[in-house]
């Protein structure tokens, strides 16, 4: 089952439809695969399917009985310059939505979210996902769900005493490449968010978005 290439289509799925497929898709399986079986999903479901002979369409199948690993953590994260590798790792770890925040420190405002979704879905095929994680319009960072977050707290990097594992979160928050604002620390802590520390070194964006997954998985 390796090698069998794994198709997003963003329709619904039921055995026994044929879906018209774009043709970087078609391209992709004969020409690149070379091979016509392939396995589709969305929705959670995965299915055994097969390009057509005129290569226009994909035969959805049986499904199959792979269960989605995906989980139903929402990461809350400021714009970042490298925001195509946060959101490819943080798909692979299995995160159901993501929520740009517009922080005092947010530098990256002209994100081109069409690409970052394309992003997410290669991930999700990759990663053997049955879903695709949403990602959503921005929000302003006083708007946040203050008391159901865990946050990366940059702190711990400076003695701060901080868990590394919480365990029952679905809500992680990650500041910008110049972290929280001392007024956001302090807004975060007077409304009940909780930092989780991410270790004694200060860390790169991306790689702080997985830790801080980790840290509630």
């Amino acid at each position: 089952m390796k090698n069998i290439p794994r198709i997003f289509l963003d329709t619904d799925l039921t055995p026994g439809v044929s879906v018209a497929v774009p043709r970087d898709v078609s391209h992709y399986l004969a020409n690149v695969m070379r091979q016509a079986n392939c396995l589709v999903f969305n929705n959670g479901v995965e299915y055994n399917a097969y390009l057509s002979d005129d290569k226009k369409s994909i035969y959805v199948e049986s499904a199959t009985a792979h269960a989605d690993p995906s989980n139903d953590i929402t990461l809350y994260f400021a714009p970042i310059k490298r925001v195509d590798d946060m959101l490819n790792m943080a798909t692979q770890m299995g995160v159901a939505r993501f929520v740009p925040v517009i922080t005092a420190r947010t530098v990256a405002n002209h994100i081109n979210w069409d690409r970052m979704r394309k992003i997410v879905i290669e991930a999700s095929e990759q990663s053997n996902r049955n879903s695709v994680p949403l990602i959503t319009e921005a929000i302003k960072f006083n708007d946040l769900p203050f008391h159901d977050i865990v946050f990366a707290d940059e702190r711990a990097a400076y003695d701060r005493e901080l868990p590394m594992h919480v365990g029952d979160a679905k809500n992680v928050l990650v500041g910008p490449e110049g972290g929280f604002s001392d007024s956001e620390f302090e807004i975060l802590d007077k409304n009940g968010s909780r930092g989780i520390s991410l270790g004694k070194t200060i860390l790169r964006a991306e790689l702080a978005a997985v830790i801080a997954i980790r840290g509630v998985m």
